[in-house]
């Protein structure tokens, strides 16, 4: 069951409208890293989890999703609403479409379920879900760095910090299952090059780049594939 409160979960106001940034705003709505697609992925990640307290995180995360995803269409309809006779108005998407949000990004392309990633393991699952909040993460500092309305950009800066939150709540349920940094899991036991670097880029000058990605003891390095093969 769902319940919904006519109250945003954080204050949305705008007081200089702009319809181009609006449909900017767009790509957190209907875009491959806004708040719908985070909401569904998640809400549909916690039917395949087992585990009844990251399951009881993944839903609790979804809807508060939903909620970003109403604070970004209230935001789009401030911005859009009262402002259609204004040439700013007839240079964007909402001149066709009408004012308030639709299931586009911010170029009008349709919002579309390939923009999901689960795959119903939990661990494949959080990692995907790290990657999707820092994509959001991304998207809110862009916005923020062009929003001129000041109401805009407090609402922004909430939304940007609360994927910085989910971002460490899904590190701690991988760090619950052993999984924050160990790379295995599944069935399937790797084979003998699991814990081989190879070498298959050169400067030009000899001097290949080492770093821990590429060190003994973790790794053997492989300084010529094409020798090692042969």
């Amino acid at each position: 069951m769902f319940y919904h409160k006519k109250e945003p979960i954080h204050p949305v106001n705008v007081c200089e409208a702009d319809p181009r940034f609006a449909q900017l705003l767009l790509e957190q709505f209907g875009g491959a890293t806004g708040e719908l697609s985070a909401a569904l992925q998640y809400w549909v990640q916690s039917f395949h989890v087992e585990d009844p307290g990251i399951r009881d995180m993944l839903q609790d995360i979804a809807i508060e999703e939903f909620s970003h995803l109403e604070m970004v269409g209230k935001l789009i309809e401030a911005h859009t609403k009262n402002t259609d006779q204004t040439e700013a108005y007839k240079s964007t998407l909402f001149a066709v479409r009408g004012m308030g949000p639709h299931f586009l990004d911010s170029q009008g392309s349709a919002w579309t379920a390939h923009y999901l990633n689960e795959g119903g393991d939990v661990v494949r699952d959080l990692r995907a879900n790290i990657a999707a909040e820092a994509g959001a993460r991304q998207t809110y500092e862009e916005l923020i760095k062009l929003a001129t309305d000041q109401g805009t950009k407090n609402t922004l800066v909430h939304l940007l910090t609360r994927e910085v939150s989910h971002t460490r709540m899904f590190m701690k349920a991988l760090d619950s299952l052993g999984k924050l940094s160990e790379p295995f899991f599944g069935n399937i036991q790797p084979d003998e090059t699991v814990d081989i670097y190879y070498n298959l880029s050169a400067n030009g000058d000899g001097k290949d780049q080492r770093g821990p990605w590429n060190r003994e003891p973790d790794f053997k390095y492989i300084t010529n594939p094409l020798e090692r093969k042969s």
